[in-house]
């Protein structure tokens, strides 16, 4: 599928967030968040650094979302995403009322969105955004495969 070009700008965002992460060794995981054209909340994975399992790339880019609009509802926004939200990531989605998710690389050990669970498309919830897959896959999975890699051969 052929994505307009704001989709594959704001991709890019997510992946330079997902750089950011891969430096710090975390696992390199990126998000943005989208408003009016206008990125409103990064976020990358910074479990390790601050020593908590809620600080995922989406939860930080929706808290920071959140504090811009002062308001818990995101549901005129949009994520971008480099790999699939676990089900954690994809509960706060389902209730910040986030209108589109964008994500790159499938996650087929946590992924939430399609992979292991898809709690989208449940129909069990008042609120189900539009999923889109794949946008910067290769660039996605490439930066984790390197991250995974270089953890299993720390010399190499």
């Amino acid at each position: 599928m052929i994505f307009p070009e704001f989709v594959y700008k704001n991709m890019f965002s997510a992946l330079q967030e997902a750089e950011k992460a891969f430096e710090d060794n975390e696992v390199p995981v990126g998000a943005v968040v989208v408003y009016q054209n206008k990125i409103i909340g990064r976020g990358y994975n910074q479990t390790e650094r601050l020593k908590d399992p809620t600080a995922h790339a989406e939860m930080i880019a929706i808290t920071s979302a959140a504090n811009y609009l002062s308001d818990w509802r995101l549901n005129e926004c949009d994520i971008y995403i480099t790999a699939e939200p676990c089900i954690m990531c994809t509960g706060a989605l389902l209730l910040s009322r986030i209108k589109t998710i964008y994500f790159g690389a499938y996650e087929p050990k946590f992924g939430a969105c399609g992979s292991l669970h898809n709690l989208i498309e449940t129909g069990n919830y008042n609120h189900q955004p539009k999923v889109y897959s794949g946008i910067y896959e290769n660039e996605s999975r490439a930066l984790l495969e390197e991250f995974f890699r270089r953890k299993r051969n720390p010399k190499s």
